[in-house]
């Protein structure tokens, strides 16, 4: 049976003293994390948590599961929150921590969170919106250097999972619910319900993971998995479908000792302490000060053997960059949303490193994914350049949490296949017919400029190339002649200087004219997500509040 509960137990059960996860100095073995895990969901079971209603009968956008919000920095308690969670047959959902109060009261009540895991530096936070957060049953306090006092009725997290008593998770089930919510840097976070049968084949059994557990618990008896480092936060999709990724083929979770903020020390002195193997970031946020901090001080990195970035554009000379800098390190590209799981994916080696551009934006198509034509109409072939939807069928999600019509918009019916389109625009190249793809953007983040469509990350990375940038954000602000504006908020490196002209004139090597940034806003640091996605909220307000 493919739960992500089952399959964990599984696996810890196949190979109880190896190392689960690391967090910075503390050790965990697939038994500790087993038995930890266990103990949460003997809590929140205790506090009458768990399935209210079976799958079957169902809509796409219900739950018959309570919701348990997790709260948390990355640790160890952040994964034994999902796993506990799914062994008490509740549905763990991701929190960014940095929300306000008024989006973290939107965020609980449209999740109708029942209980919450969060680190004790948030209490203060959460006993400010406590009187509106009626429906929680359960508040699990996890100490940490803030030395914030517990809330009145909270449990110290520690203390209560030394108090139960764990035992074997029973009834679990393929349709017991995954949730992952939006980032909400473009709109309102929205819950996207999976399966975890579905999650786990579309994005969390990855390249040579056995899709049976049967296949699951022989390959973890016969080879050690790797030592692995993601860097994002566990909030984001693409950091903890790294850490499942890893654990299903018996790998080490590895987190560093400075999980708050991108430490690039921390990152590299981990990758040398640990002798990590595989590491995950997200696009040029991530890579740009690593590499800074390569350029400042040696490390031993010869374990490391691959990086792979989601969620944010990773340009072509930081990839080059990165293969030149760590002899044999291999760069996965994937491709990927929370709506969709794996949708593709390309791979540089330190062979291709050595050419005078590794590509960008380049995928080669994962299974089960098509590209759509403009009016939803048909399946464009391979080979055919026109413009149209990336679009994945089979295994897909349920639905958003509460919201069928925005379900039926994302997740249409076409021919009687059920597809998910997150929105991504993409085309193939034109007489090849491998199944290659450019991914142009995100139509949400399309500016439309005289008549023309114009995608904002197309431009960000044109942007990149020149060496004074050291990050771009590209959004759409009202004109009076062109509708919208592509206006870019650029932020440079300390020390460099470059006049609008000369950024337009590197841009123009990669995009056509009528893309170039008509207006340039330059700030000392750009916002993005902890996630290192870009914040384009942020980037309007800003360029708004700066073009007047």
């Amino acid at each position: 049976m493919l739960n992500l509960a089952v399959i964990h137990e599984a696996i810890a059960e196949a190979i109880p003293e190896r190392e689960c996860l690391v967090v910075g100095d503390r050790r965990f073995t697939w038994r500790e994390t087993n038995d930890r895990s266990r103990r949460l969901a003997a809590v929140l079971r205790e506090h009458g948590l768990g399935c209210r209603q079976e799958r079957a009968g169902l809509g796409g956008s219900e739950s018959g599961q309570d919701h348990v919000a997790l709260y948390c920095y990355n640790g160890n308690e952040y994964l034994e929150g999902m796993l506990g969670a799914f062994k008490a047959r509740c549905a763990p959902f991701n929190v960014n921590y940095r929300y306000v109060e008024e989006e973290l009261l939107y965020l609980f009540d449209n999740a109708d969170a029942r209980a919450v895991v969060y680190h004790a530096s948030f209490a203060p936070t959460l006993e400010a919106i406590r009187p509106k957060l009626s429906g929680i049953r359960v508040w699990l306090q996890v100490a940490d250097e803030s030395g914030n006092a517990l809330l009145p009725g909270a449990l110290d997290y520690e203390a209560a999972l030394a108090a139960a008593t764990p035992e074997p998770p029973v009834g679990l089930s393929p349709d017991d619910l995954y949730i992952l919510y939006t980032g909400g840097t473009t709109g309102m976070p929205k819950g996207v319900l999976w399966r975890q049968e579905d999650v786990y084949l579309a994005a969390l059994s990855m390249g040579a993971t056995p899709k049976t557990l049967e296949g699951v618990v022989e390959r973890v008896k016969a080879r050690a998995g790797p030592r692995a480092l993601p860097t994002p936060p566990f909030m984001h999709g693409a950091a903890h479908w790294a850490a499942f990724n890893m654990w299903h083929v018996g790998g080490t979770v590895v987190v560093p000792r400075q999980p708050r903020r991108l430490d690039p020390d921390d990152i590299w002195s981990t990758v040398e302490r640990e002798q990590v193997q595989a590491m995950t970031i997200v696009g040029d946020a991530f890579a740009v000060p690593l590499l800074d901090q390569l350029a400042k001080q040696d490390y031993d990195l010869s374990s490391l053997r691959q990086i792979s970035t989601g969620g944010a554009i990773l340009t072509a000379g930081k990839k080059s960059e990165l293969v030149r800098r760590i002899p044999g390190l291999r760069i996965l590209d994937a491709l990927g949303s929370s709506e969709s799981g794996s949708q593709g994916n390309q791979v540089l080696t330190a062979g291709d490193g050595e050419a005078p551009a590794a590509p960008s934006g380049r995928f080669q198509m994962a299974e089960g994914n098509v590209i759509l034509s403009e009016d939803f109409s048909r399946i464009v072939a391979p080979g055919n350049p026109e413009v149209g939807w990336l679009a994945r069928s089979g295994r897909v999600p349920l639905g958003y949490y509460k919201d069928p019509e925005k379900s039926a918009a994302t997740f249409p019916l076409i021919d009687g296949v059920r597809y998910s389109v997150p929105g991504d625009r993409c085309h193939y190249f034109k007489g090849e017919e491998d199944g290659s793809f450019a991914l142009l953007g995100r139509d949400s983040m399309t500016i439309n400029s005289g008549g023309e469509k114009i995608f904002a990350e197309e431009v960000e990375q044109a942007l990149k190339h020149h060496p004074a940038v050291y990050d771009a954000v590209v959004v759409g602000t009202p004109s009076e002649r062109w509708g919208q504006q592509v206006t870019a908020v650029v932020q440079l490196r300390k020390g460099a200087a470059a006049s609008d002209a000369e950024l337009r004139e590197v841009a123009a090597g990669f995009v056509t004219g009528y893309k170039l940034p008509k207006q340039i806003v330059r700030v000392e640091a750009i916002t993005r997500a902890p996630s290192g996605k870009a914040d384009y909220r942020w980037a309007r307000e800003t360029a708004a509040k700066t073009l007047g």
